[in-house]
């Protein structure tokens, strides 16, 4: 496989962003692909969890890294040339580092939770992600498992002819249980729901990246 960026990007904050991009690494990589997963955020979600992730034994390989502003690109460049697959933790803000990841990646995906605001709050990752020339794919995140909102955002998604994955994550607590344990629910709980949701994402955004 050709080296492929794939940066999770979210102007608005508490999307999951950062849980998405985990679970996604760690699905690849248990797949036997050779995975990095750059933290460009601030908060440094994903350094914390890593601590807690060394030493773990049988987990899947992954390289984790941690740089912010100008470094972003230098980053990139050097785990592009090592790894099958990097997946870039962004900022939830239209910062240097947040263009920089969206402006190398093959893929943008964009989190969204089933809210009005976080439905709106896509608009300036995909005005970034058009403004620099790369494609997105929305992720509808923490979906209910009754409910009609879900088929209301969906159709408001499509009115805005806006490309939407497939593959919905369910509001799943063991998404957050493998995070807290370092891992992801790949390794956590193989066989669950939330394990078979995050494969067929993993898989749906792997196809699209074969088609780019």
């Amino acid at each position: 496989m050709v080296s492929r960026i794939v940066t999770v990007a979210q102007q608005k904050g508490g999307a999951g962003k950062t849980t998405v991009a985990i679970n996604l690494a760690v699905q690849w990589a248990a797949s036997g692909l050779n995975v990095a997963i750059l933290d460009i955020d601030p908060q440094a979600s994903i350094t914390a969890w890593s601590s807690i992730r060394e030493g773990q034994k049988g987990l899947a390989p992954l390289t984790i890294s941690a740089v912010s502003g100008w470094r972003t690109a230098t980053e990139i460049d050097r785990l592009k040339g090592n790894h099958d697959l990097v997946v870039i933790d962004s900022p939830p803000h239209a910062e240097t580092a947040a263009r920089a990841a969206v402006r190398a990646s093959d893929l943008t995906v964009v989190p969204v939770q089933l809210s009005p605001m976080d439905l709106w709050a896509t608009g300036a990752t995909i005005e970034l992600a058009r403004a620099e020339r790369r494609p997105v794919m929305l992720v509808l995140n923490r979906v209910p498992p009754r409910g009609h909102l879900a088929d209301t955002i969906r159709s408001l998604i499509a009115e805005k002819n806006l490309p939407l994955a497939r593959t919905a994550l369910g509001n799943r607590q063991a998404f957050a249980a493998a995070v807290l344990a370092g891992q992801g629910v790949a390794e956590a709980e193989p066989g669950s729901p939330a394990a078979e949701e995050i494969a067929a994402l993993a898989q749906e955004l792997h196809d699209r990246l074969n088609q780019l």
